[in-house]
């Protein structure tokens, strides 16, 4: 039996705020096949061509107003949460990102350097989507193919639903809540619908409500990000005991001009004070770090956009980030699967 690892996987971040450094990042994440899943001469015209020309400006500024002394909230963040595992475990540990340094080849060299030929690699991502979960697999397998052909590398499947994670992000949720709110808003990332029937191995996905809220996981929706999404929530709720109605969930970050999956935060945190919610906190259960879809566009613009939409107060409710409850966590699953190898 080889020498173990593991390789904590988040998205990736900007190396500055400066606009060339926030362009390069762009460049890579947008250009992913799995993010655009356009055909790649359209992929190029629309990245390359278009977002690229005036994106990393105002994506610049947007990285300053949460950049910290240490760096990129999401790499210092991890780095944290790699640190404190570390400590809990009596295997190396090291980090990379899908996308710029230090990348997925980055982090597995490292873990190679120390005699490591099978490793545990856990993409930080709840839920599932090709725009995460996949092309972060993707990604270390072609890595792996081409420059670690002898090292074995085991996944962490998402955990959207394991009781560990749900009654952890449910006690981080529960301490961080406001005394008086009129609603809790679950706010996961958005994603087009397309990828959700891509991603169907069964081609039976249909996005309503009937099959991403109210069905349990089968066939047609294991691979069902929508559907995940709800399930957390779902779960996380009755964990807390609070009251489906006094809960939402809705869908962030779209990009160009096809269809997300609905409902929009956007869209929601403009109208539902009119609907009687005037104090609102705000989850992003998609992330399990802080970063700049967090800070900047749910805790900053997102609580603009509500208050501006006749909001009283809104509290942000910050991710898991390196609590050490969620480092348990953690280090459970990466134990999972390091015994696993010992199956194999």
């Amino acid at each position: 039996m080889g020498k173990k690892g593991i390789l904590l996987v988040n998205l990736g971040s900007p190396r500055s705020t400066a606009v060339n450094d926030v362009k390069e990042y762009l460049d890579e994440f947008l250009m992913d096949e799995r993010v655009i899943d356009y055909r790649w001469i359209f992929r190029a015209l629309l990245v390359q061509g278009i977002i690229l020309k005036t994106r990393p400006a105002k994506s610049a500024e947007a990285y300053k107003t949460v950049w910290t002394d240490e760096g990129s909230p999401l790499i210092v963040i991890t780095e944290k949460i790699q640190k404190k595992l570390q400590k809990l475990v009596d295997v190396p540990v090291e980090i990379g990102m899908r996308y710029a340094e230090p990348s997925i080849e980055t982090g597995i060299q490292k873990l190679v350097d120390q005699g490591i030929s099978e490793i545990v690699l856990f993409p930080l991502y709840p839920q599932y989507a090709m725009s995460t979960t996949e092309t972060v697999i993707e990604k270390a397998e072609e890595v792996r193919k081409k420059k670690f052909p002898k090292v074995k590398i085991n996944y962490i499947q998402p955990f959207y639903n394991r009781d560990i994670y749900i009654n952890c992000l449910a006690e981080s949720i529960k301490e961080k809540l406001p005394e008086n709110f009129d609603a809790l808003q679950f706010s996961y990332h958005g994603v087009p619908e397309r990828h959700l029937y891509k991603t169907d191995p069964s081609n039976t996905c249909k996005i309503d409500d009937a099959n991403c809220i109210n069905s349990q996981v089968d066939t047609h929706n294991a691979y069902c990000y929508r559907h995940q999404c709800y399930k957390t929530t779902e779960a996380v709720i009755a964990k807390m005991g609070l009251p489906k109605e006094k809960t939402i969930v809705s869908f962030q970050s779209r990009l160009g001009k096809d269809k997300w999956i609905e409902p929009y935060t956007d869209e929601t945190l403009e109208t539902i004070p009119k609907k009687g919610v005037k104090n609102l906190a705000v989850v992003c259960p998609a992330f399990v770090s802080d970063c700049l879809e967090t800070l900047e566009e749910i805790s900053e613009e997102g609580k603009e956009q509500f208050m501006h939409g006749g909001g009283e107060s809104f509290h942000y409710i910050p991710c898991l980030n390196d609590e050490d409850r969620w480092i348990d966590v953690v280090k459970i699953l990466c134990e999972e699967k390091l015994n696993d190898f010992y199956l194999v």
